[in-house]
């Protein structure tokens, strides 16, 4: 069964819905980032407002039944992070406020009509991770030079894997590299994509941008490490716990943004009236361990353009 995160709720205070693929565990730093976003709106989290928290715990299956349950608690305010969360919102209800942090365009998948003008009833922030994938292949070159095949590690649950699996070919294209896509939407399925790339003898790895595989990140990590597959991840988190490098959006920046707007509307401004934001804050972090036990040399371009170097 899906696990109920919940925080009991003071008498009088508004309540906020937080969905998401992942768990509330996992997203603990971002969380943090989405209460800063809230206090700034003058919303203290146990005092002022009360969250309801819905992990789906990696189960796409599960998100329906946490989205319903969030309805049927009639909370004020719906925050939704990662697009197929977000979609099951949406698909949850159309009176509901719903604040989004997500990795897509929300006008291609009909959650606003406009980024300026959303017009319904959702507004968020959008980071748009295929706009990052030539520059990820550019820095897997630079520290791989010999790349000839690289992987693309994708969750066929993921709405954006088709878009974003087309934005991979044309990147490596660019660079005369062949892409190997490997799919995994379980834990099992991750150790049986990881032995494809070995036996079809892959350079290098490329970690598509989902909150399954972010969950798992630890295990995707210490995988490739034991592979000695030299791997490059959308977000901080991976490279935190040992993978080689990250380069995409600050994921906490985004959900400060997320929370802020949470306020905003709890305020009583509309989300039809709230411009989606698009995320324009990136970061490149490299793990100098990772790389040594790689037998790699990290040019001193990248190194100079890191905004974080790990010992």
């Amino acid at each position: 069964m899906v696990p109920t995160l919940s925080v009991a709720q003071q008498p009088g205070t508004p309540v906020i819905g937080f969905l998401t693929l992942g768990s509330r565990e996992s997203r603990r730093d971002m969380l943090a980032a989405f209460s800063r976003g809230m206090r700034s709106a003058g919303y203290v989290e146990g005092q002022t407002v009360t969250i309801e928290y819905r992990g789906a715990e990696g189960r796409g299956d599960g998100l329906p039944t946490l989205a319903a349950e969030l309805v049927q608690r009639q909370v004020t305010v719906i925050a939704a992070t990662g697009t197929l969360a977000v979609l099951t919102a949406k698909a949850a209800t159309s009176t509901i406020p719903i604040v989004f942090a997500l990795g897509a365009d929300p006008v291609k998948f009909g959650l606003v009509a406009s980024l300026n003008q959303p017009g319904g009833n959702a507004t968020g922030v959008s980071f748009l991770v295929n706009s990052m994938m030539s520059k990820q292949f550019e820095i897997l070159h630079l520290t791989v030079p010999k790349t000839a095949l690289v992987g693309f590690l994708v969750n066929p649950i993921n709405p954006n894997t088709d878009a974003d699996t087309a934005d991979v070919m044309a990147a490596a294209s660019s660079l005369e590299h062949k892409v190997l896509v490997v799919r995994a939407g379980t834990e099992r399925e991750i150790d049986e994509a990881v032995k494809t790339l070995v036996r079809e003898r892959a350079d290098a790895l490329l970690v598509h941008n989902d909150p399954f595989f972010l969950l798992r990140r630890e295990q995707i990590v210490a995988l490739t490490a034991y592979q000695a597959i030299p791997a490059m991840f959308a977000f901080r988190d991976f490279t935190a716990v040992g993978g080689l490098m990250s380069y995409g959006t600050d994921l906490a920046d985004a959900y400060r943004v997320a929370g802020e707007y949470s306020g905003r509307i709890l305020k009583g401004e509309k989300p039809a009236d709230l411009p989606v934001v698009q995320s324009t804050k990136f970061e490149l972090v490299i793990n100098l361990k990772t790389a040594k036990a790689l037998g790699l040399t990290i040019p001193e371009t990248l190194l100079a353009t890191a905004d974080e170097v790990i010992q």
